[in-house]
């Protein structure tokens, strides 16, 4: 069902560098897109996916490669200039490098990003690189194969770190290694995941433990904080500097005092929802302007009725300009917070998991 919210007046849209940006009603233009281009993964992390089943997405409804170049266009034209494909695990999807120079061939669009867990990286990355993506971020909870086994419940560890290896090669620079902190788990490697990075080279983003999707077993317990991560690379290394930054970056950014960065995303005990300006799009062309959103736009059923560049700009726009979501912001004022949803839940809908609304 669209949204029948009234379109923006003047407050909803702001001219930036000749290009108009629409804002929402806390003033946040419309900037990074994540788009999910499968719910599929190979992977079965237990903070994302922690079943073996789950009801996929309906083949007839996912979104042809040509409709997701519309839809960028879309969202490039009301200020979006930075794309980020996700899926599940995009390198699932059959030539994703078709998409990537669709992509890449719009003027509008200055950076497109991929994150992937990395198994089949070293397979496609020279493809990827050549078809215009710029950059790369891959998953990578452990340097460990037992634990990676046990987190992920696949064998593929050594794979994602061909995956890793082969980007420089590739000609990409700029890479990022995600890492979810989960107290317990794998919190005892953060200065070896770093070390790591340097041989890559990579800046490691530490992402605190998120009560979000298929994180059905999510306790505040298990949050390794921003501050803890701080405090124990300090005892490792010394002084920890902070980096200081005006973008919209979910990653607050750090340096050793050799000058190594890192960076922390604090989405569960410091959330950054007045400069969120992300928002994603499902692989069946649902729209969420918040990981923690229950409900979605169908931009879909829109655009195969025939929808003109002009109206799909309309609904998009209103939608936006009436946003008002700081879901991770909500969640932090509940005290007694559990897991968002539990997975009698999850299976009734497959929108709300991770995997299928992207990272």
């Amino acid at each position: 069902m669209l949204a029948t919210m009234p379109l923006p007046g003047a407050a909803g849209a702001r001219r930036s560098e000749g290009q108009t940006s629409t804002v929402d009603v806390h003033g946040r233009p419309i900037g990074d897109l994540r788009i999910s281009v499968t719910d599929r993964c190979n992977l079965r992390c237990s903070y994302c996916m922690p079943e073996e089943q789950y009801a996929w997405l309906p083949h007839d409804d996912i979104l042809r490669f040509e409709e997701i170049s519309l839809l960028v266009d879309v969202f490039a034209e009301l200020g979006a200039a930075k794309v980020r494909l996700t899926g599940g695990e995009p390198l699932l999807r059959r030539d994703l490098r078709t998409l990537v120079r669709f992509i890449a061939d719009k003027p509008r669009i200055h950076d497109i990003a991929m994150t992937t867990n990395g198994v089949l990286l070293a397979e496609h990355a020279h493809a990827l690189r050549a078809a215009g993506l710029h950059r790369v971020t891959v998953s990578l909870d452990t340097l460990h194969p037992e634990r990676f086994k046990a987190l992920t419940r696949r064998t593929t560890h050594a794979q994602v770190l061909e995956g890793l290896r082969s980007v420089p090669a590739a000609g990409f620079t700029n890479t990022k290694i995600d890492t979810v902190v989960i107290r317990g788990v794998n919190d005892d490697e953060l200065a070896g995941l770093i070390e790591f990075g340097k041989t890559i080279p990579a800046e490691v983003r530490f992402i605190e433990y998120m009560d979000v999707g298929g994180a059905t077993q999510w306790s505040y317990d298990k949050v390794f904080s921003r501050a803890e991560i701080i405090r124990s690379l300090s005892r490792r290394y010394g002084r920890v500097e902070a980096i200081p930054s005006e973008g919209a970056a979910p990653a607050a950014q750090f340096a050793l005092p050799d000058g190594t960065t890192f960076g922390i995303i604090s989405s569960t005990t410091q959330p950054f929802c007045s400069a969120c300006n992300r928002s994603r799009l499902t692989a069946d062309g649902m729209w969420y302007l918040c990981l923690y959103a229950p409900r979605g736009t169908n931009l879909r059923e829109p655009l195969r009725q025939g929808a003109s560049p002009e109206e799909m700009k309309a609904i998009v726009a209103r939608v936006w300009g009436a946003r008002s979501d700081r879901g991770a912001e909500a969640r932090l004022a509940n005290r007694s917070r559990g897991a968002l949803l539990p997975a009698i839940q999850l299976k009734r809908d497959a929108h709300l998991e991770m995997h299928t609304r992207g990272g």
